[in-house]
């Protein structure tokens, strides 16, 4: 027997009558403390309460560091699947339904264009694409916005936010270890000046090639960085992990970061830098 019987059949609501999303959604931070999403963005993604950095991907960052316009590098090039991968879902599948779920290409972002005012290079990484894993395509990438910086003799950063290397790609993922590291190499031997940020989370090969060569390595704050994670780690060892292992600040602390930046911060903070390095007058 039905609870409720309709009445009237048929019911249809015409487009005009139909209510968007209400304002005062919320978020609520792991410490508890809720946010108005509206607000949230203004404040850069960052819970205004307690500080906690709001994990956002290439089109905030973007949106954040550069001034306005920007153009993005080799936004067409995606991953195949060599090795016709298949564990429990087809490597192929996983790259399809990623891309159908993210709308993007692949795990990074590369664009070009003027922050403060100067030409920079950026390569952001994705985490919602297969938790930002590193394959061909974001070695390839990489690569490539290096090459451009080198041509144009322009700044380079990169924003890690990766799980580490792409399993369902074997010795080629590990292979833009090594790839990446070469172009870095040819940045510092020009003297084009090259940034790292670290995101949460910046782990695994990320972590053991380009974000940590940076001629500057920059940290957001409570952001997990390091090669294996901690559970892996306390698995390993069967000990307990010292209190904020592996945070930023843990990792700043035992010299593996130049400074750490709040997101509101960052666009100041790396182009000062920039002025200074490359003896250029400060900018407002």
């Amino acid at each position: 027997m039905a609870w409720f019987k309709r009445k009237d059949k048929g019911i249809q609501t015409p487009t005009e009558a139909k209510k968007d999303i209400p304002k005062g959604l919320w978020y609520k931070s792991p410490t508890g403390k809720i946010v108005d999403t509206e607000e949230l963005e203004q404040n850069y993604y960052v819970s205004p309460e307690d500080g906690y950095h709001v994990r956002i991907g290439s089109k905030e960052y973007f949106d954040i560091l550069f001034d306005d316009k920007f153009k993005e590098l080799d936004a067409n090039l995606s991953s195949k699947d060599p090795l016709k991968f298949e564990d429990n879902k087809k490597y192929s599948d996983r790259l399809k339904d990623a891309t159908k779920k993210t709308n993007l290409k692949d795990a990074i972002r590369t664009a070009v264009g003027k922050s403060k005012g100067r030409e920079i290079v950026i390569a952001c990484m994705d985490f919602k694409f297969i938790g930002g894993s590193m394959g061909s395509v974001v070695g390839e990438k990489i690569a490539r916005a290096a090459d451009h910086s080198l041509k144009k003799k322009i700044p380079f950063l990169i924003i890690s936010k990766s799980g580490g290397a792409r399993m369902m790609e074997a010795a080629i993922s590990l292979m833009q270890l090594a790839k990446t590291s070469v172009k870095l190499a040819q940045l510092a031997e020009a003297k084009i000046p090259y940034i790292s940020l670290c995101t949460d989370p910046t782990t695994g090969g990320t972590t053991a090639s380009f974000a940590m060569l940076g001629d500057i390595n920059i940290g957001e704050p409570g952001a997990l960085i390091g090669v294996a994670g901690p559970r892996v780690g306390r698995d390993t060892t069967g000990k307990d992990l010292p209190d904020g292992f592996q945070t930023a600040e843990f990792v700043l602390e035992h010299g593996f970061l130049d400074f750490i930046s709040e997101r509101k911060k960052l666009k100041d903070k790396i182009n000062l830098y920039l002025d200074l390095i490359l003896n250029t007058p400060i900018r407002n």
